[in-house]
């Protein structure tokens, strides 16, 4: 892993992203919460059909496929899969005796799963690593996060959350979905051996917006006015910031032994905040939307504090 600066990864990263989510939240401020709901609303559309999936198709066309970058979102489906073992207990514990609502677990379980692999994950890793950390992100998220999310993700909001009993096709949806056609397209182009660098370079300009835009909607979602964290709340953003990505990297450990810089970044999305999404699929799914967007606020919130912990930890 290269020597990383603090202090210029604080004020060229975590600054930024932190100014964008709080003018998000000024901004909540400014708007009425239809207005508010009108605004996420365009911003998740334009980005879903056009940032996002220029981002994507940049990462994966000039992508090196190799083993190390495999090793990316194999780390990240194991860590999925163990938040879902270890949350499906926990969580029916919960129910048993402190006597949470259905849609509540729910929303616990997808909170405590799902991290913000691209929209914050992406720039870090990018800073970090360059371009290949971007590709890092990209595979994460396309290969691990977003696939489970429509998949497992949608089978936990409806058997678990219990208020919607027919989902319609989430992997059709999945499948239809802009960013996942533009990332195909790209691990295509990267096999062909076509001159396509100008096509690239205009899919990144084009999909420079989406990181930012998202982290304005990130402050726009968060309930500013309602932090107060829940008991069952700290107990995933603990999971989410802390044990998980520890997980992660003793399962690393034992993949690999030392860690490449592949392994370091699935450790690292393994801790990223809970994503925005979830929010999303609360609200389709009727799950507790006030402890989901609880959760993603706080998780982004000491984000701040447990990234640097996490890079002198893996340094």
């Amino acid at each position: 892993m290269p020597h990383i600066a603090y202090t210029d990864l604080m004020l060229e990263v975590m600054l930024p992203i932190s100014l964008l989510i709080a003018a998000g939240g000024w901004w909540q401020r400014r708007l009425g919460e239809n207005d508010v709901l009108m605004v996420r609303r365009y911003i998740s559309t334009i980005v879903i059909n056009l940032f996002a999936p220029a981002l994507l198709f940049a990462a994966a066309a000039t992508a090196k496929f190799d083993q190390q970058l495999m090793s990316v979102p194999l780390i990240m489906i194991a860590g999925i899969i163990l938040s879902w073992g270890v949350l499906h207990v926990v969580t029916e514990w919960l129910c048993r005796y402190a006597h949470i609502a259905a849609p509540t677990r729910a929303a616990l379980m997808l909170c405590g799963m799902f991290g913000n692999i691209l929209f914050v994950g992406y720039p870090v890793l990018h800073y970090i690593y360059g371009e290949r950390g971007g590709e890092f992100a990209a595979f994460a998220d396309m290969g691990a996060s977003t696939p489970l999310l429509w998949g497992l993700g949608v089978w936990i909001a409806t058997h678990i959350g219990q208020q919607v009993r027919d989902p319609g096709h989430p992997i059709i949806n999945w499948i239809k979905l802009p960013p996942v056609w533009a990332f195909v397209i790209g691990v295509v182009l990267a096999h062909t051996g076509w001159p396509i660098d100008k096509l690239v370079h205009a899919a990144r300009f084009i999909g420079q917006p989406a990181v930012p835009v998202m982290l304005l909607m990130l402050g726009l979602s968060i309930p500013w006015q309602r932090l107060v964290p829940r008991r069952e709340a700290i107990l995933v953003i603990i999971w989410k910031l802390l044990v998980l990505p520890m997980l992660a990297w003793l399962a690393a450990k034992q993949m690999v032994g030392e860690l490449q810089p592949a392994q370091v970044a699935g450790v690292l999305e393994s801790g990223v905040p809970t994503m925005l999404m979830a929010l999303s699929l609360a609200d389709r799914y009727r799950l507790d939307v006030e402890l989901t967007a609880l959760i993603i606020a706080w998780t982004t919130i000491l984000y701040v504090l447990t990234l640097p912990a996490w890079l002198v930890f893996l340094t």
